[in-house]
């Protein structure tokens, strides 16, 4: 026989058996270096130049001391990077090759054994480039050259006639917050931040699957697979979807089919408090003449979402409606978990979305100055029953909309909307944050002295990106039911009486306006999608910012470095005399700043879910830190809950009885909120209250002598008259032991209510005795009121800064065995 016609039959025969395979090219050995020197370093990808060059100890860890403005030069370099790769005489046989990076960060040119492939421009997009003429049998030699991400951006800041705010970080689509942000370093990195792949396939592959819920009833649920298959060679194929397979004839290039799929009496996915993450596995395998060639799984939950916004006699309203029922939002918004972001891990991913499970959370906002999250997030959020509010990553600046940018944002879109939109978590997509009210609120046409011309062409940008680009991307490529979009976040900027009667609100009264925490009593809005205050990190975190020992001080320039915003120490101070005793020992400082935050958090959210139905979430600001900072997180950079995040789990639980006072005319009132946030409706419930001294005499006591009923998603309210409470009572010598019980006699909620400021209480000292039950249980106990209890150690307490009534216990389970704890209450802070 014919030694080339041999050759050929064994080649299609190859072909017709071989299935699509893929290598990681990220575990080759990379090198990297300063594109002006020649020595090369070893490199480690994913990752960024700051973490090469900290592990090739040319740069000090930029978290640790002041050491943040030592690194400062690393963003005005350009950066090499290269690998070699062996490809054998097998690999290229196959007749499709391609090189798949993840993630470039931002600027780059890609070679391959000398030929320029590919100029990349956007952090959050994925590369795929045919490769097979490129690569050869044996040694290949792969470099991608990085230019600085800030001199471009001033490059392209040169091409506007007028002066961008925040130049230039809106002209490069990149994570906005390595920038420097209030609570954030400022570390412009670059790099390969995702991982590089070389993928061999043949005759045909798939591209994207998209799965859309047409239909969902309780005993069916009608789908649409969509899969998006680039064919080679075309043909006749099968397409199987959990083993029940079609057959298409496919043409040559791009082919989009649709199969239907059905799943008979569905379990729902329902969001946290509200039952089960139920999901469903859907494999899609492609075949040829009975061989599987490609493949890929997708993991589903059933359930519906829906934005409900609809006219009233106070405005509009802004909810969620899921599975057919109004979902009270409550939740927090994320930031990145690391400056770095290819150092987080997907333990780290797990834990904080399980934080927020465990805090009685079921949404979380994924702020737009930060990056589309590592798909491990996503996962995350659909096990624990966290709906995802997903920001496009734009924030409070103005943004270009030249006809690059406009292809290059659509493109960006596409791949985000594609990865992510078949998670069950995904509930809205929105254009951004706080553009809108930069534009409107933050003055800087006339800080740079704008042209009329000038700020037309800002609105016109505006326009043509979050009311045309994005949403028309969304529509293209994203199925029905996930393509809900919210232009921007806020819809309206605080201060503007419209942003508490419709839409999302971000009020910063509280923090930047610097108004008393009371002031949320007044200004509720429908939705409260960000506000906030700062506080400390934990003792163990604090101590983490110093590479040798630490030196706990305020006047530490350490520490004043770990302080971002501007005023940030002043503003915390003049909250911190309002409510409490302003402590002069470092420790007792960090315990009160907590105690501060968790104190206006705590009012904030009680004032938003006393407005139920009239507000319908509350997400604060923020979950996270980056690094060890003083910020408005409630979970610090090491995963330790702060006092807020405890406060927090209180606050969110479906059953609360909730307090306020307010004046009617002379006379004062207590409100009593019976909040039940369960689809679960509950009768024959008694509200009862003590009237109670710190020593723990009882005074009084008062309630409702007839049951009442609270339906499911429902609230109450009840009125007394404080002073028929309180008597001849001393506002900050009582509290009120408050309980709401069934006939049974179980507790639907309990909670305590004080009449005065922290620093008014007539505290008397608590004697607190600490026992061990087990290595990872200990029971807390005391004789009179011991208010806002710490526990410190390096371990994670179940509960902590709990009020510990007079005369009871507690027990509090550990994470890891502690010998020593040491405790302090807010006595300790009031009497040196």
């Amino acid at each position: 026989m014919n030694k080339i016609l041999l050759f050929s039959l064994v080649f299609i025969q190859f072909l017709m058996n071989a299935q699509s395979s893929e290598r990681n090219l990220s575990s080759e050995k990379w090198q990297f270096k300063n594109a002006k020197e020649t020595k090369w370093m070893s490199a480690t990808v994913p990752g960024t130049v700051h973490l090469d060059l900290m592990k090739n100890r040319v740069i000090p860890d930029p978290y640790k001391d002041e050491n943040e403005k030592k690194v400062q030069w690393i963003e005005n370099e350009d950066w090499d990077y290269q690998t070699k790769f062996i490809i054998s005489s097998k690999e290229l046989q196959n007749h499709n090759i391609d090189l798949v990076f993840l993630g470039l960060d931002t600027f780059s040119e890609i070679y391959l054994n000398g030929k320029l492939l590919k100029k990349t421009d956007n952090m959050f997009r994925k590369w795929t480039i045919p490769v097979k003429q490129y690569v050869k049998t044996g040694e290949n030699f792969l470099q991608i050259k990085f230019k600085s991400s800030v001199n471009v951006g001033k490059q392209l800041a040169e091409k506007i006639s007028f002066t961008v705010p925040e130049s230039p970080r809106s002209f490069v689509r990149k994570a906005q917050y390595q920038f420097g942000w209030d609570w954030g370093p400022r570390l412009v990195t670059a790099g390969i931040w995702k991982e590089v792949k070389l993928k061999c396939w043949n005759q045909a592959k798939l591209e994207n699957i998209k799965i859309e819920q047409k239909k969902l009833t309780s005993t069916r649920a009608d789908l649409n697979i969509y899969q998006e298959i680039f064919v080679d060679e075309e043909g006749k194929y099968k397409v199987s979807v959990n083993g029940k397979s079609q057959e298409f004839t496919l043409k040559k290039g791009l082919n989009t089919l649709s199969v239907p799929y059905q799943i008979d009496n569905p379990k729902l996915w329902q969001p946290n408090g509200w039952g089960e993450q139920n999901l469903y596995d859907v494999k899609i395998s492609l075949q040829k003449n009975s061989k599987i060639i490609d493949e890929k799984s997708q993991r589903i939950g059933l359930r519906t979402v829906e934005l409900i916004q609809e006219k009233d006699a106070k405005g509009k309203s802004f909810y969620f409606k899921v599975n057919g029922k109004p979902m009270y939002a409550k939740g927090t918004n994320w930031i990145p978990g690391d400056s770095f972001s290819p150092r987080m891990a997907k333990e780290k991913y797990l834990k904080l979305i399980k934080d927020c499970k465990d805090a009685n959370m079921n949404m979380i906002r994924v702020w737009g100055g930060g990056i589309y999250e590592d798909d491990e997030f996503y996962k995350a959020c659909d096990e624990n029953g966290i709906l995802v509010w997903q920001d496009f990553m734009f924030a409070g600046s103005f943004y270009p909309a030249d006809e690059n940018f406009q292809k290059n944002v659509e493109l960006e879109v596409k791949d985000q909307v594609e990865r992510l939109q078949n998670h069950p978590s995904l509930a809205l997509w929105c254009g951004n944050n706080e553009v809108d009210e930069a534009i409107v609120n933050w003055g800087y046409q006339k800080q740079f002295k704008y042209s009329k011309e000038d700020s037309l062409q800002v609105w016109k940008d505006y326009n043509k990106i979050f009311h045309e680009v994005i949403p028309n991307a969304i529509k293209k490529y994203a199925v029905n039911g996930k393509d809900i979009y919210w232009a921007s976040s806020p819809s309206i900027g605080w201060g503007h009486k419209e942003s508490l009667t419709e839409g999302d609100s971000h009020y910063w009264g509280v923090w930047w306006g610097e108004q008393p925490f009371e002031i949320y009593n007044e200004k509720v809005p429908r939705f409260a999608s960000e506000y906030g205050f700062q506080g400390m990190p934990t003792l163990e975190t604090t101590k983490t910012m110093f590479s040798g020992k630490p030196d706990l001080s305020l006047q530490n320039g350490t520490i004043k470095a770990h302080e971002k915003h501007s005023r940030g120490w002043e503003i915390i101070g003049n909250y911190m005399k309002r409510d409490f005793k302003i402590p002069t020992d470092f420790v007792k400082y960090n315990y009160v700043s907590q105690l501060l935050q968790a104190r206006g958090m705590q009012m904030a959210i009680e004032a938003h879910r006393r407005a139920k139905p009239y507000n319908m979430g509350t997400l604060y600001w923020q979950l996270n830190d980056c690094w060890p900072v003083v910020s408005w997180s409630s979970i610090d950079c090491l995963g330790n809950w702060k006092a807020l995040h405890y406060q927090v789990k209180r606050s969110f639980e479906n059953q609360v009885i909730l307090m306020s006072e307010e004046k009617i005319e002379q006379d004062e009132i207590l409100n009593f909120y019976i909040i039940n946030d369960n689809l679960e409706k509950f009768e024959d419930l008694y509200l009862d209250f003590s009237i109670m001294k710190f020593n723990g005499e009882k005074k009084g006591s008062g309630g409702l002598a007839d049951s009442s009923t609270i339906e499911q998603n429902g609230i109450l309210k009840f009125s007394f008259s404080l002073e028929e409470i309180i008597g001849d009572s001393n506002k900050d010598e009582i509290f009120l032991d408050i309980t709401v019980r069934d006939k049974n006699e179980k507790i639907f909620a309990k909670s305590n209510y004080f009449f005065a400021k922290p620093k008014d209480l007539k505290l008397t000292k608590p004697i607190i005795k600490v026992k061990k039950i087990s290595p990872t249980e200990i029971e807390i106990s005391t004789d009179v009121l011991a208010k806002d209890v710490y526990l410190m150690g390096d371990t994670h307490f179940s509960d902590n800064f709990f009020d510990l009534l007079p005369g009871t216990s507690k027990r509090i389970k550990l994470s890891k065995p502690m010998e020593k704890i040491e405790v302090m209450s807010l006595w300790d802070t009031m009497n040196p």
